[in-house]
């Protein structure tokens, strides 16, 4: 019996030790863990992607209410505050702006206010505070998405000294009063707590260490392991670091609700979320709202409910006025005040995920995955707000609209629209289908779609390229066409119309977009060379050497077709299309800058016949609806596309400051009763018209001389003969012989008789009425 006793009670104290030793190994590996991982742990930042900074000068053409909207999107308060930054004020046709600091890729620019007038939508006057002109004022851009480590978590990291005094007072005075004497935990806490297992209500009582531990160490399950571990670790944690330490971390971890599917962490991010400011500048009402938060973003959401809001953070205040750290005056107009917080839409990861995601792709050419996702670069844009929404708004609406009375077939139409400089490529709007938001199928660029008529341009380029042996005026074929090829059936291509027109000029057969005409010059030129023009054009994709792919039996994504277009825009210049200016860190340091690269692809005589030639697509051919929405002296210049059996509808077009492409079509590639006059034209005038462009006015190069045309006879006229045009030539290349119509009064004006006037050009007389 005794030699039992003993050895129940030797198994006792081994059972002991064992414990120790084992808790003691635990201890030691938390330990480990705690200071590896605190030390080595470094917040994954984002990296955050902004639009093109809207830039005020003297002439700008933009309407003052396009800026407020700006201004708004930016979470600036049409309220004044004085002393403060991050308002507007309007008065009449002026403006005064309170801009904020912002570190833009070439410095940083402080806050200042600025004085702009306004007269029929252009900018007529710009000052400081102090009356001086300005020659420039640049509004800071809009934030419009980011690059997301896991979870999308997003967070502005802020030094503990840079944090306002009130928000640090309330947040100990609700959270943790006893956060710079207890040793990472609370007796009393921890008691409330560890009763909460035994029940269905869960008590608060962690510590900011402990909640800090369990953010960064462990899982949010209740079980009486997590607690303890967690209670070993925060002991641990305040043993090796000091209380500042863990109080920095503990403002940059915190999670203060959602932007639909952003998670916002931090108070440097809170502040600008909620109160569209710069945390140094938070009141100590607001520092109380977003100290509320922290019990429960989702419950006391101050949009979703203000009430709640509003009483949460009225205790907060209570409970910092009882520690003594705000006197009774303090706590009385803070409590007076209402709770401030912006208006600004919610834009989650981004309200633009097609354009992201062609940023997104053009990054990653330079840029490792992981380091976009953790290292805070700050990526700058040419995305213009304005127009996105203006190409948004025509869109939605139009396909709506096309869907409620089934013009072109079943509802379920799908468009993507492309706008960018015509001289730059810098993509202005980009939009990947009828719901905007959707983070999903790119069609803008992944949707390689049959491009009809699209392609036609350049087979007429490649015939002007020849100015010895075409012109505008040049006779082509329209009469019935078959194209034979060994191992291939015999082409048969046809008219939209289901008719041939005989013999008709070159700039009518594009006018018109003969499909018999085209085929036949362009197999007369030869299709390898055509095609070869194409890829000129900018167009990388491989094209099959076909005849049929003359006439648009090639697909191509609305962004390349953009592509090829804008070296027509630009006067023959290449230049890649492009999304992103400028790369920096996260502090304002230069990392990459995306420069404009422009490569001479043609010579700017045939470009310039060949814009001509569009222009009259759009004035007195397929796109000669686009007068129901932009005036005649805008010059549009354009194509129309149609596919076969009606699929795919596009229009293609530029004015002097953008060129846009839009396409509409089923997804399943269902034929329908598109037309690209129908369905796509109304969409690219419609977005057109809300953005005003500027005239296209062609720069017209030494070798080209405008003459009189008579259109009877494709000879020399002048104001003699009815309906004469004046059109384009390369010099020599124009006839020589006069129409009968055309006599000496014709004669004398293309000798230099100053006595008689020289009939305008159809743009003179646009311009000079």
């Amino acid at each position: 019996m005794a030699i039992r006793k003993r050895f129940v009670r030797y198994l006792g104290w081994g059972a002991l030790l064992a414990g120790v030793v084992l808790a003691a190994g635990i201890t030691l590996h938390l330990d480990q863990r705690v200071r590896s991982e605190f030390e080595g742990r470094r917040f994954a930042l984002p990296a955050r992607i902004y639009a093109r900074p809207l830039e005020l000068h003297v002439g700008l053409r933009i309407a003052q209410r396009d800026v407020e909207d700006e201004l708004r999107q930016l979470g600036y308060g049409d309220v004044v505050r004085e002393g403060d930054f991050g308002w507007f004020a309007r008065n009449g046709e002026r403006l005064e702006i309170a801009l904020r600091p912002f570190v833009f890729w070439d410095g940083a620019q402080p806050p200042k206010r600025i004085s702009v007038a306004f007269d029929g939508g252009t900018v007529i006057t710009l000052h400081d505070a102090d009356g001086k002109e300005l020659p420039l004022a640049r509004l800071e851009p809009l934030p419009i998405g980011g690059i997301y480590p896991a979870g999308n978590e997003d967070r502005v990291l802020v030094r503990l000294n840079d944090v306002p005094k009130h928000l640090v007072q309330a947040l100990i005075a609700t959270e943790d009063r006893h956060f710079f004497s207890h040793k990472g935990f609370d007796v009393r806490g921890l008691a409330r707590a560890a009763w909460s297992l035994t029940s269905d209500r869960v008590q608060g009582g962690s510590t900011i260490t402990q909640q800090l531990v369990k953010n960064f160490f462990l899982t949010p399950e209740r079980t009486l392991q997590r607690k303890l571990t967690e209670l070993v670790m925060a002991v641990l944690l305040e043993k090796h670091y000091e209380k500042s330490e863990i109080l920095e971390t503990y403002l940059n971890e915190i999670y203060f609700g959602q932007d639909r599917d952003r998670a916002i962490h931090g108070v440097g991010l809170a502040a600008q979320f909620y109160f569209g400011k710069e945390m140094q500048h938070l009141t100590l009402a607001e520092s109380a709202l977003l100290v509320g938060l922290v019990k429960g973003p989702a419950v006391y959401d101050p949009h979703r409910h203000p009430n709640r809001a509003l009483e949460r953070r009225n205790l907060v205040l209570r409970e910092t006025r009882e520690q003594g750290s705000i006197s009774m005056e303090e706590y009385a107009a803070a409590r007076g005040t209402p709770l401030g917080v912006t208006s600004k839409p919610s834009m989650g990861t981004s309200p633009y995920p097609a354009f992201l995601s062609l940023v997104h792709r053009q990054l990653r050419r330079d840029y490792d995955e992981k380091d976009l996702r953790s290292e805070g670069l700050r990526i700058f844009t040419s995305l213009d707000p304005r127009v996105q929404a203006a190409a948004e708004s025509a869109l939605t609406k139009r396909l709506a609209q096309f869907d409620k009375e089934r013009r072109f077939g079943e509802p379920g139409l799908e468009g993507a629209v492309v706008v960018s400089d015509p001289q730059s490529g810098e993509i202005q709007a980009l939009i990947g289908g009828r719901d905007v938001r959707y983070r999903g199928y790119n069609r803008a660029v992944d949707a390689a779609r049959p491009v009809g008529s699209l392609l036609k341009p350049a087979i007429y380029l490649t015939a002007l390229s020849d100015p010895a042996r075409y012109t505008l005026l040049t006779q082509i074929d329209d009469g019935p066409f078959v194209w034979t090829s060994r191992g291939a059936p015999d082409w048969h291509p046809a008219n939209y119309d289901k008719k041939f027109h005989g013999m008709v000029s070159l700039r009518v057969a594009l006018a018109q977009s003969y499909n018999v005409a085209a085929a036949r010059l362009g197999t007369e030129l030869g299709v390898d060379r055509v095609l070869a023009n194409v890829r000129k054009l900018g167009v990388e994709r491989e094209l099959r050497p076909f005849a049929s792919t003359l006439l648009g039996a090639t697909e191509m994504s609305p962004l390349e077709v953009a592509q090829m277009y804008q070296t027509i825009a630009s006067g023959g210049f290449r230049t890649p299309s492009r999304a992103i200016r400028e790369v920096t860190t996260q502090d304002g340091r230069p990392l990459q800058r995306y420069s404009i690269v422009v490569e001479q692809a043609f010579a700017p005589e045939p470009i310039y016949l060949l814009a001509a030639a569009m222009q009259a697509v759009v004035r007195e051919g397929t796109a000669q609806s686009l007068k129901n929405y932009l005036p005649p002296e805008i010059a549009v210049a354009g194509k129309t596309g149609t596919t076969d059996e009606q699929r795919d509808a596009w229009f293609a077009g530029f004015a002097g400051d953008r060129l846009a492409v839009v396409w509409v079509g089923y997804d399943d590639n269902r034929a329908a009763r598109l037309s690209g006059a129908s369905a796509a034209l109304p969409i690219w005038g419609e977005m057109m018209a809300a953005l005003a462009p500027e005239p296209l006015a062609l720069a017209k190069p030494d070798r080209i001389e405008h003459v009189w045309i008579d259109p009877q006879t494709g000879l020399r006229g002048g104001v003699s003969c009815t309906g004469s045009l004046e059109l384009p030539f390369v010099q020599g290349s124009a006839p020589e012989q006069r129409a009968p119509c055309s006599g000496a009064v014709d004669a004398a004006v293309e000798g230099g008789d100053a006595t008689v006037e020289k009939p305008k050009s159809w743009l003179e007389r646009l311009f000079r009425r």
